[in-house]
């Protein structure tokens, strides 16, 4: 069995082979040229997708951008997390933010940064053992 390996999606192929995986998180993701074409458009915003392959299978994916901003400085925000369905409760969640950790040090960001929904207690207690710490509430209006 190989060993997982994490490496950046950054073409048509692997972008297609992410699609499935990205829509257990973003279900309303239309099509995979669709989903493509946003990453590339997000990537001109210095966003990144990292995969996690077991094979030529992505099992889990992290979406983040490099930001600064004058309330946290210069800083990693995750945009998205996901671990497959059939894979969690392996490691792969905790693999995935310590990269992108480890990434956001060597940008020298003063911190890691994500949002997750209020009602989600479950992704809460992941987070709060990765050492991410709440820190307030993320407002917003649909305009």
């Amino acid at each position: 069995m190989e060993p997982i390996r994490l490496q950046y999606v950054e073409d048509p192929q692997a972008s297609a082979a992410c699609f499935d995986l990205m829509r257990e998180l973003r279900p309303h993701l239309a099509s995979a040229q669709a989903f493509h074409e946003q990453l590339e458009r997000q990537a001109t915003q210095a966003y990144r997708l990292l995969a996690a392959w077991d094979g030529e299978q992505a099992v889990a994916l992290a979406g983040y951008r490099l930001q600064e901003n004058l309330i946290y400085g210069r800083f990693v925000y995750i945009d998205d997390l996901v671990v497959s369905s059939q894979v969690r409760s392996r490691g792969l969640g905790k693999q995935m933010i310590d990269a992108v950790r480890e990434q956001a040090r060597q940008l020298g960001c003063a911190c890691l940064i994500l949002d997750t929904g209020l009602a989600n207690s479950l992704a809460q207690r992941f987070y709060f053992r990765q050492g991410l710490l709440s820190k307030g509430l993320h407002f917003s209006q649909a305009l």
